[in-house]
């Protein structure tokens, strides 16, 4: 079989050989790209005659697949797949699965510092300082005491919980299907946006939670409510929360992912948005994140080659 990498997968070349020295001696081939691109015939010609495909979060669309007849097998490094033409793979009968769960930590742990940092205005503390102000305007709040709701309540909701509840948080919980959470109470959606001092998603992409957050639901929260996404960016309806921002319905926000992958255009509209923390999609990007990610993908890899039923890959997503 040929396994080709299409992409860095942020770990050195050392670690990418010994990781995969098991494959090669198996009498696999292995090859590795070094430059990431999104450009649909530098892929293809990547993936023209590979029989197993590994890549991050590049979209794969209907095109790429009929250029790439002998493709069987995707393994993504990365946590959701909305960027796969999956109704393409079904037809032809290639396995798709991702590394479910090589970032619960990492991202569980930056939703707690954003809460902090947009709580104690780290950003334009740091901004200020530089510039030879003062602390004036910098009065923040406490985590300690909040409401904090998680809509979510998956592996990285339920992390983000048992980091709430240390810091000594309320924690309320929406899910769509019913799911106990040790010291989460569940509530509806609309209790949820209208108890919560914090709101934090952790949904995956799907037709159904597109715009999960809009207008009406920005309408519910409190005054000083702040609203998080580490999750997808269109999950929380972009224009909405602008406006909601600007019109001060709630008190601030911080986000990580955004209807596109950053680099963000130069007129990008939650630029001009007030109370806003942005970062550029960095809630996966720790050292040990990317380590157990390859760990993940090459399991994956190795269950597929030794005849794992489908369904068990298939269930990774």
């Amino acid at each position: 079989m040929k396994i080709v990498f299409a992409e860095p997968l942020g770990v050195c070349e050392r670690i990418l050989n010994a990781q995969t020295e098991h494959l090669k001696k198996q009498g696999h081939t292995i090859v590795f790209h070094t430059e990431r691109t999104e450009k649909e015939e530098i892929l293809i010609e990547r993936a023209r005659d590979a029989d197993i495909l590994v890549l991050s979060n590049i979209p794969l669309k209907k095109h790429f697949f009929e250029s790439c007849p002998g493709l069987k097998m995707i393994s993504v490094a990365f946590t959701g797949v909305d960027h796969i033409d999956l109704e393409e793979c079904g037809k032809r009968d290639i396995v798709v699965c991702n590394a479910a769960g090589y970032s619960t930590q990492a991202v569980a742990e930056l939703t707690i510092g954003m809460m902090i940092a947009v709580y104690r205005k780290i950003a334009g503390s740091d901004t200020i300082t530089r510039i030879s102000g003062d602390r004036r305007d910098f009065l923040g709040s406490e985590l300690h005491g909040k409401t904090v709701g998680i809509i979510g309540l998956g592996a990285i909701g339920q992390k983000v919980a048992r980091l709430a509840n240390a810091f000594g948080c309320t924690v309320l919980g929406y899910n769509r299907s019913n799911k106990e959470v040790e010291q989460v109470t569940p509530v509806s959606k609309e209790e949820l946006l209208t108890r919560s001092d914090i709101i934090t998603v952790h949904l995956p992409l799907t037709p159904a939670t597109k715009n999960f957050i809009g207008t009406t639901e920005l309408s519910l929260m409190q005054p000083h409510t702040i609203i998080i996404n580490t999750a997808r960016g269109p999950i929380v309806e972009q224009n909405a929360l602008y406006n909601a921002l600007r019109k001060g319905q709630i008190a601030g926000a911080a986000v990580d992912v955004y209807d596109q992958e950053p680099p963000l255009p130069a007129n990008f509209e939650l630029f001009n948005a007030p109370n806003l923390l942005m970062l550029p999609h960095i809630g996966y990007a720790t050292k040990e994140a990317l380590t157990n990610r390859l760990d993940i993908v090459i399991k994956n890899i190795e269950m597929w080659l030794a005849g794992t039923p489908q369904n068990r890959i298939l269930s990774r997503f």
